[in-house]
């Protein structure tokens, strides 16, 4: 006789299957090929991290292999060189996905950094004069990771392939790319690839070249870099060492009399090993002048400057970089172990780069063709920002792209496509002060370094660790601000609303709601750096305690990326009044806001200061907070003070849209529902 009686539902085996990403929903028909195989709604031309990262999320975000097609003309991911560091703001955005444990297990983290410069003692050479913080500014990862950019190319690629079959077609590359729209004005861009040497024609809606610095996609669109090349060249090389330098283990900024020397710790490898990258200056008596005006900046003949950049790098040989380096640790030692120690090497002119336009339309006006990463901007790599600003273009290009196919954006006049309008104003902006940035960290980088007294013309110490310090904010990827728009509020910018209701009915208590259409910004401090609210910034990231369950959490944790807008709402004291402005307030998002638009696109999260008494049940407070946030409601106050650092008084509360980006779209006073409703309302489509 049975113990037990057991019941099989159909949902069983999701107990058991692997977690995924819930797909948005979609609301315009579903995309099949049917009888046009060569149909796409997004072709993504490249695989390196960039168009990895855009590939995954469209799957993530429901994009079938019908629908999106990702070609590379590389047989596999990346084996040696190029890029090697995650900086804080990836590092959480890789967290969002579910992605950060092997890299932050397996990754060298890079703590500190350590400046070095020429000492008053001759036979010293050069002494330690300063270790700061890698990273100065808050983050929920305070430290920079390095680990290898064909590592990172195979995590993206591993789970890409938890949600496409097909994963990227390899060994195909992009021969030409037009937009066409006498043909198919439906799929107007037509890309002729080829692959293991047979040609074939694809059409798309939407096409997106992330192929690099030499892109095609850009070449074919018109498109230019817009910048220059300075004279200083560089030589790059990973290795395993042997030395008795003291910090080979830190992060280094090396500036000898014989030159400058960047020290980057990398991971261990299989052998035991632990590998360094070394950034070596070579002298500029072992280049040939070329006469560039440095303060000119002028459309780049690509052609000219690659025969420019090879005839200037040629001289540049594995055995005279470490020459140079030797030269610069004086009177410390370091050379490569014996037996295969030197993993990959290559020399490189400094340039700084940044494409005209990110953005192709067609004839009516709608985006069409995209470019991301260095296919529209390149720089050099002492800042550590290539491939972590290349994906963050491709994680602000995903979820605007997903929008748009699955039919979620409003029509709005007379712009086809504003929130995709988006992708150049706020990504181009973000490159513009990138370039700034790094042309004048790599130009103090490899100049002199001297001081006030000691008749050495140039840069100071102090001055080069301001600029590096100061710098903190835009390079962890944490100070980045987007400018306003459509999906960036301003509070000073917010319109009068266009009705003469100043009232909201909410069904469930046949209670009125007080707007407030003019009210003041309810965010107060401007240390915006440090985590106070301001539209256009990342949300910071808090630890909080669950109301329900008790358990400790992150705040990022609730916001994973999955294309979801979030809509904040930090309570006031008076939480627990029926008729205070907080109940009243989650009373009508819940009834009057929530239901406009399509189901499980915004997920609310609900925090609670210190309130007057405590409470145990539900019936302590309105209905549509456990309706929208029982898993998703808070204490801010007994793990971190989440109102100090948002900067929101507790008395007054406030409310914050988070974009799926984590970026914060608007902010709102309690009560102020209508502007909540107003920005949400031109993000998405109501229904």
């Amino acid at each position: 006789m049975p113990v037990f009686t057991e019941s099989a539902a159909s949902t069983r085996e999701l107990r058991v299957l692997p977690s995924f990403a819930p797909p948005l929903p979609r609301l315009n028909a579903p995309f099949s090929q049917q009888n046009q195989p060569d149909r796409y709604e997004v072709v993504v031309v490249g695989a390196g991290p960039a168009g990895l990262m855009l590939n995954l999320l469209l799957a993530r975000y429901g994009l079938s292999d019908e629908s999106l097609l990702c070609v590379d003309a590389k047989p596999g991911t990346l084996k040696s060189g190029q890029a090697d560091g995650l900086q804080p703001r990836t590092l959480e955005v890789f967290k969002t996905l579910g992605l950060a444990d092997e890299i932050l297990t397996d990754g060298c983290h890079m703590e500190e950094v350590a400046f070095w410069n020429p000492s008053a003692n001759a036979e010293e050479v050069i002494e330690r004069t300063a270790i700061v913080p890698d990273v100065a500014v808050p983050a929920r990862y305070r430290h920079e990771v390095t680990i290898h950019q064909g590592r990172i190319e195979r995590i993206l690629e591993t789970d890409l392939l938890r949600y496409s079959s097909r994963g990227i077609q390899r060994n195909s590359r992009l021969v030409h790319v037009a937009i066409d729209e006498a043909a198919d004005a439906e799929f107007p861009v037509v890309a002729e690839l080829e692959t293991n040497g047979q040609r074939r024609t694809v059409r798309s809606k939407y096409l997106v070249g992330a192929d690099g610095a030499h892109s095609v996609v850009r070449r074919c669109m018109g498109l230019q870099l817009v910048g220059e090349s300075l004279d200083h060249i560089w030589g790059v090389v990973d290795l395993v060492v042997d030395t008795d330098f003291p910090d080979i283990r830190r992060r280094c900024a090396i500036h000898s009399p014989a030159g400058s020397v960047m020290v980057i710790p990398r991971e261990r490898i299989a052998t035991g090993d632990y590998l360094t990258r070394l950034y070596v200056q070579v002298p500029e008596d072992a280049v040939p002048e070329d006469g560039v005006n440095e303060d000119v900046q002028k459309p780049v003949d690509e052609a000219a400057a690659k025969m420019d950049a090879r005839a200037r790098r040629s001289k540049v040989t594995l055995e005279s970089i470490f020459q140079h380096a030797a030269d610069a640790f004086q009177p410390y030692y370091i050379k490569p172990r014996k037996g295969g120690a030197v993993d990959w090497w290559a020399a490189y002119q400094i340039g700084q780069r940044v494409s005209d336009r990110f953005t192709v339309k067609d004839s009516k006006g709608i985006e069409r063709v995209f470019i991301v990463g260095d296919a529209c901007h390149t720089h050099s790599p002492k800042a550590g920002q290539g491939m972590n600003v290349s994906m963050m273009d491709s994680y602000n290009l995903a979820w605007k792209l997903a929008y748009v196919i699955n039919g979620l954006t409003p029509t709005i006049s007379p712009i086809p496509d504003p929130i995709l309008a988006t992708y150049h104003s706020e990504r181009h902006t973000i490159a513009k002060q990138l370039i700034e940035f790094d042309r004048a960290f790599s130009s103090m980088f490899s100049g002199k370094i001297g001081s006030a007294d000691d008749g050495v013309t140039g840069l100071t110490h102090d001055q080069f660790l301001q600029v590096f310090s100061t710098g903190n904010g835009f390079t962890s990827g944490c100070g980045i601000e987007y400018p306003a728009s459509l999906i960036v509020q301003q509070h000073q910018e917010q319109q009068s609303h266009q009705t003469s209701d100043t009232t909201v009915s909410t069904a469930a208590t046949s209670t009125t709601l007080p707007l407030t259409p003019a009210s003041a910004n309810p965010i107060y401090g401007t240390d915006y750096l440090n985590g106070i609210l301001r539209p256009g910034r990342r949300l910071l990231n808090v630890t909080y305690k669950r109301h329900a369950d008790g358990n400790r959490r992150n705040l990022h944790d609730d916001i994973p990326s999955t294309g979801r807008f979030r809509l904040l709402v930090l309570t006031s004291t008076d939480l627990l009044d029926p008729t205070g402005i907080s109940a009243t307030t989650l009373r009508a998002l819940g009834s009057a806001v929530l239901p406009k638009y399509p189901a499980s696109v915004i997920e609310q999260i609900v925090i609670h200061p210190r309130l007057a008494r405590e409470f145990f049940t539900w019936r302590d407070t309105p209905d549509e907070l456990k309706q929208y946030s029982e898993m998703r409601f808070y204490s801010g106050y007994e793990l971190e003070d989440v109102y100090g650092v948002y900067g929101v008084d507790p008395a007054q509360g406030a409310m914050a849209v988070v974009r799926p980006d984590g970026y914060v779209g608007t902010v709102a006073a309690l009560g102020d529902v209508w502007r909540v409703d107003g920005f949400l309302g031109g993000c998405l489509v109501r229904v």
